[in-house]
């Protein structure tokens, strides 16, 4: 990868982003095709009696081949087409009473067996330190079963030529529209997994998750100021059809601004970025204070994840993981207390079943049928999010099935399901929640943020800023970012729109680990309001 590709994919993430696993560079016309089912389950037998005849207790298989691709254009040029592949087998064993794992990329019976054994070495040399066994919540074996992410055009299969067209074509408006400098990007992913175990799963599955960003540039060449606005779509597990710009998955919101749901019009998103990159130039800076705050689910999605999701991974709650900023306030004895993590218009819940979510999936990395469940009931603190080995921790029978593994090569763990603030129960619009605030701001879109080492704390900004006065919208001002406590913020939650206005944003490079690893995750909600949230100004003089 050149340097220059690694600081543009720098400027994506969201919630810590990590750069995905690279494998061999091919080109995007020579992307593979799947591997043969018989064949994959051959080699899972093969390192599933390696690995029992080696003294595993417990033996799961990951047979996999990931596909990506990626697409850079800025103005009328293409900088950059990258497509790779990496395919291999990770075995992981239990034996002794603690985890080893072992991954191999030869493609052979012998190969897999020799990861197998390999891993049942590495298990028994765990256990000579480990202060007490591992323990498994139970799975039933679901014998041979597929899973696919429901796509009516794989994206890998649409000629580059095709998806360049596209993205010169955003440009290309966004500069007629008035804009002075745009940059377009479109990422694609496939993950082909098969999963097999000692409790008699064989699970093939073909995930597929979507992503086309852009950011317009706006100039005033007088005085050198400058303005930018990225789109307003979000990353979803969808099929290239995403990208069709089919009406229905239109939304009018208030201001002028349009969302989309199930269908994306990137060349309309971006002429109306281009407008409104010039109207922030001319837009007044905020004064700071106190306002109520009317959020889109463009912008809460990001804070639902640095301040929901992150802090209720149940290994951050317990110690285990604090890489990228760090552990968790939402410790085990707030549950046990009843804590109130925000008002009672608050429900959190998880899940990885909902369609075109970048979590869908239908088993996790462990085997274990994904579902759906509740985090915070009624402004209450009533659960996490965890694995096989974690679920007995929290008085569970079974794993809630959030194991994940960004690559063969690397061993599956625990990582965030999708997350989602759920809609109100009053109807409610938009336009109705603004016209019900006297002094506040609507914000949409992901801005810079910032969190503390315990996702109590933090601060973020957004893309667009609109001064609410007396129920009217009254322009737009610029310089905005919203400072908040976690409990304290949910808590100032007094309204939620209705689930006609639900809508899901994402974090497609979503990094935790060490060594790192990506996964992708949704957030949905509906337009959500905060009263009395304290606003700076973020206006920085250059001297």
């Amino acid at each position: 990868m050149q340097r220059r590709d690694f600081l543009v994919l720098g400027g994506l993430g969201l919630g810590g982003l990590a750069l995905p696993p690279f494998g061999r560079v091919i080109a995007a016309e020579d992307l593979p095709t799947r591997l043969d089912v018989a064949f994959k389950k051959r080699l899972a037998d093969a390192a599933l009696a390696a690995a029992t005849d080696a003294g595993a207790g417990y033996c799961d298989v990951r047979i996999g081949r990931y596909l990506s691709q990626s697409l850079m254009t800025r103005e009328d040029r293409v900088e950059n087409v990258v497509s790779t592949e990496s395919t291999g087998v990770g075995v992981r064993v239990i034996a002794d009473g603690a985890w080893g794992f072992a991954a191999t990329s030869a493609l052979t019976e012998d190969g897999v067996a020799q990861a197998a054994r390999q891993a049942a070495a590495i298990a028994r040399a765990n256990a000579k330190i480990q202060a007490e066994p591992v323990r498994l919540a139970p799975v039933q074996g679901v014998g041979e079963v597929a899973w696919h992410t429901p796509v009516r055009r794989n994206a890998m299969e649409v000629p580059v030529a095709e998806k360049i067209e596209l993205l010169l074509g955003v440009n290309a408006a966004a500069m007629a529209a008035g804009a002075d400098f745009v940059a377009s990007r479109m990422f694609l992913v496939n993950e082909q997994k098969y999963f097999a175990s000692t409790d008699g799963s064989y699970i093939d599955q073909d995930v597929h998750r979507i992503w086309a960003p852009f950011t317009v540039t706006a100039i005033d060449k007088q005085s050198g100021k400058f303005r930018t606005r990225d789109g307003l779509a979000s990353p979803m597990g969808l099929g290239y059809e995403y990208l069709d710009g089919d009406a229905a998955g239109r939304v009018e919101l208030p201001g002028g601004a349009v969302a989309y749901t199930t269908s994306y019009d990137m060349r309309e998103d971006a002429v109306a970025a281009a407008r409104q990159a010039r109207e922030k130039l001319k837009a007044p800076s905020v004064k700071p204070g106190r306002y109520d705050l009317v959020l889109d689910p463009t912008n809460l999605f990001l804070t639902i994840h640095e301040n929901v999701g992150h802090p209720l991974e149940l290994d951050r709650v317990l110690g285990y993981e604090a890489n990228y900023a760090g552990t968790s306030f939402a410790t085990l004895d707030k549950r046990e207390q009843g804590y109130r993590y925000g008002s009672e218009r608050v429900n959190f819940f998880a899940d990885r079943v909902q369609p075109g979510s970048l979590g869908a999936v239908g088993y996790d990395d462990e085997g274990v049928k994904t579902g759906r469940w509740d985090l915070v009931r009624d402004g209450v603190l009533v659960d996490y999010q965890a694995t096989r080995d974690q679920a007995h921790i929290l008085g569970h029978e079974r794993s809630h099935g959030c194991s994940y593994a960004d690559s063969w090569a690397s061993v599956q763990f625990q990582r965030m399901p999708n997350v989602s603030l759920a809609p109100g129960r009053e109807p409610l619009d938009p336009a109705g929640m603004i016209a019900g605030v006297e002094n506040g701001i609507y914000i949409l879109g992901r801005g810079s943020y910032s969190i503390d080492q315990q996702r109590y704390n933090a601060q973020f900004g957004g893309q667009l800023f609109y001064e609410i006065k007396d129920g009217e919208i009254a322009g737009m001002v610029e310089d905005v970012a919203y400072q908040i406590r976690t409990p304290e913020f949910w808590g100032a939650c007094s309204a939620i729109c209705d689930d006609g206005d639900f809508r899901l944003g994402g974090s497609f490079f979503d990094g935790k680990g060490q060594p790192s690893q990506v996964s992708a995750v949704s957030h949905g909600s509906s337009t959500t309001r905060f009263d009395g949230v304290n606003v700076i100004n973020t206006a920085r003089s250059l001297g």
